[in-house]
């Protein structure tokens, strides 16, 4: 099945679940449903937050090929970025642009791009080690040409204190440039690309303390890490043109747009989670995105008075544990988790006056904190046009692959 983002209509939150409900109450639950016009919606305001700087998608926060073209089909939006190379691999039947977002060590799929004329074309590796080339050389000895991205470490450093992501280990525009030299003195590959990640501005919530900070020394932390980086990614980018031209440096996340695209060096943005808008999202101050993926979980108990049991719903967020990598009560309102079982395995009490209201078989609908993980437990995504069914696309999962 084909989508087409285009010629879906405008997005409103009045009345969002009931429509969602109602689409697909003919169909057995558990199930995971995505609003067209919710996507749209969210694609169209992320390439808006953009002003201009391509936006490439992130795949794991997607895991539906069918959505992923639809995606990449809209004005703003260009090329892939990858989790695993198996994944790249088989992205690039349909996408011409796949840039690895994480290094790779698979043999078998390490040969298997160097055995496929079209894949060395269309995807990028990333590395951020000489150890690095040395896997792909040991993998495929001989190889062709193979297209190199060099990591950047984005993690602002004060002192002994650190805020960001663990990834590259190269952190000034010297460290970026020797690694970039050794790149072009190698036989077999092309430096094309830099990347930078700065998960603590993309990925950590800015108006609500969940946990890990105030809001307030969150966006003390943040407007410090966009300093930084401003200057560091400037002077590292700068670095490594000295060595190769560069048909990219990539940058971002959905959480960071605005001020990853306002940096004179990047000249694309990586996102993809605000294209669902898990709920993690919510707590951002710059912008919202509409809650465009939820699953709906089916009563099948009543073990006490305001109290109802679903089937499932333990799809629980990967990232430090806690009640905010749970998904939340999206519809009908006045429900809660049971703080005893939260979100389970094959069972999720909810509780509240409105568990009363609940027959079996009725369902209850749950955001997740996440937006691709989802999709690594059922095989189709219901698709939602207004408050009609509009068919179902394939997950990963639905085509027989799986990411991680």
């Amino acid at each position: 099945m084909t989508l087409e983002l285009a010629a879906a209509g405008p997005w409103s939150a009045d009345g969002h679940w009931e429509r969602m409900d109602a689409a697909v109450a003919h169909l057995d639950a558990p199930l995971a449903a995505l609003s067209l016009e919710a996507l749209a919606h969210n694609a169209r305001d992320m390439v808006r937050r953009a002003a201009g700087t391509p936006l490439r998608l992130a795949t794991k926060s997607v895991r539906s090929r069918p959505v992923i073209d639809a995606v990449l089909a809209t004005p703003g939006w260009r090329g892939a970025l990858a989790a695993t190379l198996s994944e790249a691999l088989w992205l690039t039947e349909t996408v011409d642009d796949v840039l690895m977002g994480y290094p790779t060590v698979d043999v078998r799929a390490l040969r298997a791009l160097a055995a496929d004329e079209r894949a060395l074309e269309r995807v990028t590796l990333m590395i951020d080690s000489v150890d690095h080339l040395d896997v792909i050389d040991s993998a495929a000895p001989g190889h062709p040409r193979i297209r190199i991205a060099v990591e950047l470490d984005s993690g602002l450093a004060l002192g002994p204190l650190r805020a960001g992501v663990r990834r590259s280990p190269l952190h000034t525009p010297e460290q970026i440039r020797a690694l970039a030299q050794t790149v072009t003195d190698r036989r077999g590959f092309a430096l094309v690309g830099v990347m930078s990640y700065e998960a603590q501005v993309a990925g950590v919530q800015s108006a609500r303390h969940r946990g890990i900070a105030p809001a307030f020394v969150v966006r003390g932390m943040q407007r410090l890490s966009v300093s930084d980086l401003l200057e560091r990614r400037t002077a590292a980018v700068a670095a490594v043109r000295e060595v190769a031209p560069l048909e990219f440096v990539n940058g971002g996340g959905t959480g960071s747009i605005e001020s990853t695209g306002a940096d004179p060096a990047v000249t694309e943005i990586g996102a993809g989670s605000g294209l669902f808008g898990g709920h993690l999202f919510d707590g951002y101050r710059r912008f919202m995105p509409a809650p465009a993926i939820g699953f709906a979980l089916p009563v099948v108990r009543k073990p006490a008075p305001g109290v109802a049991t679903l089937l499932g719903g333990g799809w629980i967020a990967s990232g430090p544990a806690g009640r905010h990598r749970s998904p939340v009560i999206a519809w009908p309102p006045g429900l809660r988790l049971d703080p005893a079982e939260g979100a389970g395995e094959v069972q999720t009490p909810v509780l509240g006056r409105a568990a009363d209201r609940l027959r079996l078989g009725d369902r209850v609908w749950m955001r997740p904190a996440k937006s691709g993980e989802p999709n690594e437990r059922v095989r189709e995504l219901q698709l939602v046009e207004g408050d009609t069914a509009a068919g179902a696309v394939p997950t990963y999962r639905g085509e027989g692959r799986e990411l991680l």
